[in-house]
């Protein structure tokens, strides 16, 4: 679990905290699903199994939207980043060969010398049984101003040995990554209430990693206790449910990094906004939190509170 998260926390405190995250995602899901006319989350979960409009058309239609939102974000990061990547990214279906196995999208970082672009890998296989809720809140994540933007500066720092370029720490990467969805509602976009339903859905299965990866290892829940859990808490398909289950008795604590990396950088943000106000250039706060490669949360932490401190110097108080 530490060296997962890669910081100093209990089983106990990670549940609880797992625990506090799922209650208060299920109260933004509420205000959504109320706002489409729906009284509660289980007469929503009941209607998405009806609804034609949620699932795609084609291969083709899941590909132009991963591009589409990628496009939109584009447009947008010189508003939150001071940095941008040199490298391109590229959106591509999963080989046909690999569709059963593959997850819903991944990226694959590009070379560091731009020979090849990152690339955000879609499975589009089975595309009639897809649903589309997810789809925005996942290009965020793979791409811009995702796992794409902070591998590929890390790849471009020139004052970075090459290992540090290309070092891996899961709470910081995919930490990072699940931040980044939270910025397209700040760039303005989930218009859509069933894409925002999506997103709060992909950030639910996070929270739910907390609770039931250290409900197994630490609490001695039984398997049918962590899939029911999922079942109580969201609407994730069966099948995930049980890949999600088998993914935490195969690695344990792996799971807890994404959460517990989102929450410590909104901590770090949050703190940050605190001590400069209004004074704050979410650009600078960004381009440190990418700025020295992929970090152990605590270095991290360490280098956003010696930046605060740079920053309140710079304006004499």
């Amino acid at each position: 679990m530490k060296r997962n998260t890669t910081l100093d926390i209990t089983p106990a405190q990670v549940h609880e905290l797992g625990l506090r995250e799922v209650a208060r995602i299920e109260g933004e899901m509420l205000q959504v699903v109320q706002k489409l006319g729906f009284k509660d989350l289980k007469s929503f979960y009941a209607s998405l199994k009806t609804n034609p409009d949620l699932k795609p058309k084609s291969r083709q239609q899941i590909l132009d939207l991963y591009t589409k939102y990628t496009d939109q974000m584009y447009a947008k990061l010189p508003q939150f980043f001071g940095r941008l990547p040199k490298a391109k990214v590229i959106v591509k279906p999963v080989e046909e060969f690999r569709e059963k196995e593959a997850s819903g999208a991944q990226y694959n970082q590009g070379t560091p010398d731009g020979s090849r672009p990152g690339q955000i890998v879609v499975n589009t296989g089975d595309f009639a049984n897809r649903e589309l809720m997810t789809v925005e809140t996942t290009a965020y994540h793979e791409g811009v101003p995702g796992h794409h933007m902070q591998i590929s500066i890390a790849q471009e720092l020139p004052a970075l040995p090459p290992f540090r370029q290309q070092l891996f720490f899961t709470a910081y990467v995919e930490g990072w990554a699940l931040y980044s969805e939270r910025l397209g509602r700040e760039a303005g976009f989930f218009q859509d209430p069933y894409s925002y339903y999506g997103h709060l859905q992909d950030e639910m299965l996070r929270a739910i990693r907390l609770v039931c990866d250290s409900g197994y290892h630490y609490k001695h829940w039984t398997r049918q206790q962590v899939v029911d859990f999922f079942h109580e808490h969201s609407a994730i398909s069966e099948p995930e449910v049980q890949s999600e289950t088998d993914r935490y008795v195969a690695v344990p604590g792996q799971g807890l990094g994404y959460k517990m990396g989102q929450l410590k950088i909104l901590e770090l943000r949050h703190r940050a906004e605190q001590e400069l106000g209004s004074k704050l250039d979410i650009r600078g706060f960004h381009d440190e939190v990418l700025g020295a490669g992929a970090l152990p949360l605590d270095v991290l932490e360490e280098r956003i509170n010696k930046w605060v401190a740079e920053q309140k110097a710079k304006r004499g108080d």
